[in-house]
C-alpha cells in the first residue's frame, strides 16, 4: 500500500486509538465497537480504511471476525519519517 493511504488512516484519532487497542491483541469488531460512542457502521467504515491501508489485518472465526494490527506497515512508515527528519550524518553535510 502506498504512504499516502496510510498517513490518511492514521490521520484520523479513532482509527489511531483502535490501532492501540490492537497492539495489546486481536479484537472482535464487536468488542472495538463497544468502546466509542459512534455507530456500528462508522466502527466498520473505520476498519475497512485502516485495513484498505494494510494497517490491519481480519481473520474470520465463524460468525465473528477478528482484527489484529499488521506491524510492518508501520514500521515501513517510521523508517521514511526518521529518513524524512534526518539524522546527524545529515546535518553536517
Amino acid at each position: 500500500m502506498g504512504l499516502q493511504q496510510t498517513l490518511r488512516a492514521l490521520a484520523d484519532p479513532i482509527r489511531r486509538e483502535i490501532l492501540n487497542m490492537l497492539k495489546k491483541g486481536r479484537l472482535s469488531a464487536g468488542e472495538i465497537g463497544e468502546r466509542f460512542p459512534v455507530t456500528a457502521p462508522s466502527i466498520s467504515r473505520h476498519l475497512s480504511v485502516l485495513k484498505e491501508a494494510d494497517l490491519i489485518r481480519d481473520t474470520r472465526e465463524g460468525k465473528f471476525i477478528f482484527y489484529e494490527i499488521n506491524t510492518s506497515v508501520l514500521e515501513e512508515t517510521m523508517l521514511w519519517i526518521a529518513d524524512l527528519k534526518g539524522g546527524a550524518n545529515d546535518a553536517e553535510k
